[in-house]
């Protein structure tokens, strides 16, 4: 063990970024492998040396040899919910389109299972003394389809687009407030600092696959994307028909390791069932996406397998605080108490999701406080709660949601959970393109109705759930919920440099919010992929689907 600490002191002194009380945590066991490498990765450090650490404490071996190459060759069928909207890597926000986007575009660094951070366009980052300034070095000879480099000017370019407020950009949900247009510099041509509007130590996930539409794009990129797909992937464009299906073939030219398959190809669906009945028909080879709800045909079925990967993927239910009966938090709360969250999770996933506590904290997330008491269904509670809010005999109102996954059938269930106590809810259930609208307020059923579930899919930090939907100024601010104490709590988190300091502003915002009730998170569902025996390769990214290795052995 002395040659092991000597070893140790040395990478100490190596590694000056990274706290001592992150390594002493480990050392004590205090926190695992997982968090270790995921709290070294935000401050831009390589996971080769933050491997290094952990090993000689012995928190785990050194991984075995890369698995040998698959098979190349072969087309790989996809079943895809149609895209909302055109593919435009700016704007588009549905998962349809944003699962079509990665299959031409890469981010400078992916999500990882294990919720670290995997370097792709980007080699490493570091940043200043207080994580106001973010330094990334670019990989080099990496080129774009259409054959021009990419440089630190098309990184600029593209962060610049995506935090530009008169763009509309979904990224937005995680660049305001961080990042503002203009403040990334081209340092020369492999570098780009980032200079950031606050101190903030989740970064390095702002500018990752986290943030969906992160992908970057030539400086030159005009609006065009449907024209041409040009981005740094392993597959280009082959064809692609709106509203019916795209197909890609591998990139011969791409910088990393080559696709497996020659191509691949992906098929529109409007809902659910016709996928299922697709993939059963043997017409396609992997969805990217089922819930349980609906899809027990599969689940049960032996000539496929289930990709399942715990994630913070969840559906948020919005109840507006600015006008109606929800501006009494009182209101709030009490249809909050009339869910009964065991059986949620019993009844919609088969016990493959996990119980919400009405803050965006999944279990999953190290920083999560796991000490305040659980919401549980309470219906005496309510109704007292809407006695004293003035609402005795409870109410009617509209709840408008999106036609998505497990989304409707929970709509249901809210819907009989909420009679109990006098709540007479009537269902709207759009199709995407109707509920999303524009995605700005005053053109968006989804952020301009009094009550409404929304799909969030999975993210390796809580930073975007907190502020996006919850921050007065969020630019996905269904409920219209505005309070300073919360935005001022969660501008001390983006600030807090380690995972203690997380974790004790953590139980501030989630009392906060158990108290506000703003929305309900009534659970984390596990993300489920279905695939054809013998298909292998795909990374159980939660939300991503990556196919460059996929193959049939």
């Amino acid at each position: 063990m002395a040659a092991d600490r000597n070893s140790i002191e040395k990478l100490r002194r190596r590694l000056d970024a990274i706290d001592n009380d992150l390594i002493d945590e480990l050392a004590s066991g205090r926190i695992d492998r997982r968090t270790f490498l995921r709290q070294g990765s935000l401050l831009g450090l390589s996971l080769p040396l933050l491997g290094g650490v952990a090993s000689a404490y012995g928190m785990f071996a050194e991984p075995s040899a890369a698995r040998a190459a698959g098979k190349p060759g072969g087309t790989i069928r996809v079943g895809l919910t149609t895209p909302a909207a055109s593919i435009n890597p700016v704007t588009i926000a549905d998962n349809g389109g944003l699962e079509l986007l990665i299959q031409t575009g890469e981010f400078l660094t992916v999500l990882r299972p294990d919720f670290t951070l995997r370097p792709v366009l980007a080699e490493s980052w570091t940043h200043n003394s207080d994580g106001s300034v973010w330094t990334f070095k670019l990989r080099s000879g990496v080129k774009f389809h259409s054959g021009a480099t990419m440089k630190a000017e098309d990184v600029v370019a593209s962060i610049d687009r995506l935090c530009d407020p008169k763009n509309a950009s979904n990224a937005l949900s995680a660049f305001k407030g961080i990042l503002s247009p203009g403040n990334s510099k081209k340092v020369d041509d492999l570098t780009v600092a980032f200079h950031l509007d606050t101190p903030y130590g989740a970064f390095p996930y702002v500018v990752s696959s986290d943030n969906y539409n992160c992908v970057i794009l030539p400086a030159s990129y005009k609006g065009d994307f449907e024209n041409n797909w040009d981005g740094t992937g392993p597959f280009k464009l082959d064809k692609y028909k709106a509203r019916v299906g795209a197909s890609f073939v591998r990139n011969p030219d791409y910088w990393g390791a080559k696709a497996l398959p020659d191509r691949t190809e992906f098929t529109f669906y409007a809902d659910l069932q016709p996928q299922i009945l697709a993939m059963q028909g043997g017409e396609v080879d992997v969805l990217a996406q089922i819930p349980v709800s609906g899809g027990q045909a599969l689940l049960n079925d032996p000539r496929f397998e289930i990709i399942r990967e715990r994630s913070s993927g969840h559906e948020q239910v919005h109840m507006r605080c600015d006008v109606g009966p929800f501006a009494d938090k009182r209101v709030r709360q009490a249809l909050a108490l009339t869910l009964n969250r065991a059986k949620l999770v019993k009844g919609l996933f088969r016990g493959l999701a996990v119980v919400g506590n009405d803050s965006p904290f999944a279990p999953a997330f190290p920083m999560t406080d796991h000490s305040l008491p659980q919401r549980e269904q309470d219906l005496g509670k309510a109704k007292q709660l809407l006695a004293a809010a003035g609402v005795p005999k409870g109410f009617k109102v509209t709840l408008t949601t999106e036609q998505y996954i497990e989304i409707p059938d929970y709509a249901v269930l809210i819907q009989d959970f909420a009679k109990h106590v006098g709540i007479d809810i009537k269902l709207n259930v759009e199709n995407q393109s109707a509920y999303y609208g524009t995605a700005v307020f005053g053109k968006s059923d989804w952020l301009d109705s009094t009550l409404g579930i929304t799909d969030y899919g999975h993210r390796g930090v809580p930073n975007v759930f907190m502020r996006a939907p919850l921050l007065s100024d969020g630019t996905w601010n269904a409920a219209h919920f505005k309070n300073p104490t919360y935005d001022a709590l969660v501008g001390q988190y983006g600030k807090a440099p380690d995972l203690g300091g997380q974790r004790v502003l953590a139980k501030q915002i989630q009392t906060l919010l158990l108290d506000e009730t703003p929305i309900i998170f009534a659970y984390f569902y596990d993300y489920l992929v279905p695939v054809k025996k013998g298909l292998t390769g795909i990374p159980p990214i939660a939300n991503r689907l990556f196919l460059s290795q996929a193959t049939f052995g």
